[in-house]
């Protein structure tokens, strides 16, 4: 009886022994866990902490040029603004294309004429039609009208040459009237849109019955971003247009000084 009490109580301390080294464990084992979580909430919370750390920074660098223009268009009344957008794209347009269209009409008119000069002596009248048809612009257009009234004389060949040089005068300023029409009617839009934006400010006025800087803030916005975009717009044009014009009347003195040269050697040639 007694070996088997002694016997239980081996079993139980064991039992109990156990127990307490299994318990022992678990609390070890949460202390780690514990341990090992710590440093991962601190390094989340560093994370956070930097990622909030490059929110604040980005927000603090300047916003580019695109971002701050398109900003401000919307605050501009973007009806209003969309207009003298659209009279900017317009009148952009119509520069490029005489800008292009004048580039390709600039011609050496020296060589030309030389070149004719050289067709009159060796093949005639033939040759240099010839040589004037394979040349382009506006100078080779008047050369070729007079060529082919050579056979009514001088006189009919220095009308035709006046005549047609009007026509392509005509030709190198098509367009321009547009240009000015944009100059014009940009800084107007920016106008409107200021007046409208003052009448705003005034019914915001006479809404809140204050006339405090808050009320009245979002109506002068609008009347001083639509007029400052009208004026930029109106001052892009018109560079180009000031440019265009400086071309087109190069290209006319250049025509009229080489139409001269060309009767004289017509003249020179009818002599022979």
């Amino acid at each position: 009886m007694k070996k088997l009490i002694a016997f239980f109580s081996i079993i139980a301390l064991m039992t109990f022994g156990l127990s307490n080294y299994a318990i022992a464990q678990e609390e070890s084992t949460e202390m780690v866990e514990e341990v090992v979580d710590e440093p991962t909430q601190d390094a989340t919370q560093q994370e956070m902490d930097q990622t909030a750390a490059d929110e604040a920074t980005m927000d603090e660098e300047p916003a580019s040029f695109h971002m701050i223009l398109k900003e401000k268009f919307i605050e501009g009344n973007p009806g209003f603004m969309g207009i003298v957008l659209l009279a900017l794209i317009f009148g952009l347009a119509i520069s490029i294309e005489r800008i292009i269209y004048l580039s390709l009409a600039t011609v050496n008119t020296k060589k030309i004429l030389k070149n004719v000069e050289s067709a009159l002596d060796t093949g005639g009248i033939e040759e240099a039609k010839e040589v004037v048809r394979n040349i382009r612009g506006p100078v080779a257009s008047i050369f070729s009208e007079g060529l082919n009234r050579m056979d009514d004389g001088l006189g009919e060949v220095e009308k035709a040459i006046i005549a047609y040089g009007s026509v392509v005068t005509g030709r190198l300023e098509s367009g321009v009237s547009w240009i000015s029409l944009f100059i014009a009617l940009a800084p107007m839009l920016g106008f409107m849109g200021t007046v409208i934006g003052m009448i705003q400010a005034f019914d915001d006025i006479a809404a809140a019955g204050d006339i405090s800087p808050t009320v009245v803030a979002d109506g002068i916005k609008v009347a001083l971003l639509t007029t400052v975009f009208g004026l930029i717009v109106a001052i892009i044009l018109q560079i180009f247009y000031n440019y265009i014009i400086s071309k087109i009347e190069s290209l006319v003195n250049d025509m009229e000084d080489s139409s001269i040269a060309f009767i004289d050697i017509l003249a020179q040639y009818a002599k022979k």
